[in-house]
């Protein structure tokens, strides 16, 4: 029974095959998971044929549409449609209804993810003000990559500080000095690998580096 219920658990809905639809609903698979697409979009449904486990062509915001499909199979569904919010509301609403244990949904504004969550959406994600805001901390800062996560902390891949080289983590003390955590390290032509106190800092290294956002936006600008 425990196998079973771990099956139908990696099998997920995601209705909107757009650009972040379809990006989730690829992601999804190459993770494991059985994917069911469904759109409204003949198109979309016929360019996602072979690539997904199932596609369906179907109107989410109609609940009969979505029991012919067997969406009660499903307990996990990511609702990918921004540009029409009433089909987005309506579509994350139905779910509910039925009884869907987690709903993620894409909002275009603040506005839009308030009626999300209140009509039953458990999490609501901003794809295009968080690469906004991605963006932004990348052109005004040293940093090489960025991501923030709640509460104000943030990852972010930076340069290795000019007086680094041959040094040990240890010795640069960067947790005293800047409040920021090494986690990770590499050189030009290789992955990154964990990193410990012992780790050696080599020439033109790069580093993943975690804590506050305002404190890992300090230590880049001195990188």
């Amino acid at each position: 029974m425990a196998e079973k219920d771990i099956a139908k658990d990696e099998n997920i809905v995601v209705i909107g095959l757009g650009r972040f639809g379809g990006q989730v609903a690829d992601s999804l698979l190459q993770l494991g998971h059985e994917v069911l697409g469904v759109d409204e979009s003949e198109h979309l449904v016929q360019q996602w044929s072979d690539k997904l486990t199932h596609v369906v062509q179907a109107d989410a915001t109609d609940e009969d549409a979505l029991l012919q499909i067997g969406i009660k199979e499903f307990s996990r569904a990511v609702v990918g449609i921004g540009s029409d919010i009433e089909a987005s509301v309506l579509t994350v609403l139905t779910l509910s209804e039925l009884g869907l244990r987690e709903i993620w949904a894409k909002a275009v504004s603040a506005k839009h993810g308030r009626i999300l969550r209140s009509v039953g959406a458990h999490h609501v994600i901003y794809p295009e003000a968080t690469m906004g805001e991605r963006v932004a901390h990348l052109m005004a800062t040293r940093m090489l990559d960025f991501f923030e996560l709640e509460d104000g902390f943030a990852i972010a891949r930076t340069r290795a500080p000019h007086n680094a080289a041959g040094r040990t983590l240890a010795e640069l003390a960067l947790r005293t000095q800047h409040g920021v955590t090494v986690v990770g390290i590499k050189t030009s032509g290789t992955d990154f690998r964990f990193a410990a106190p012992e780790t050696v800092v080599p020439e033109h290294a790069e580093l993943v580096v975690a804590g506050s956002t305002e404190l890992v936006q300090r230590f880049a600008a001195t990188t």
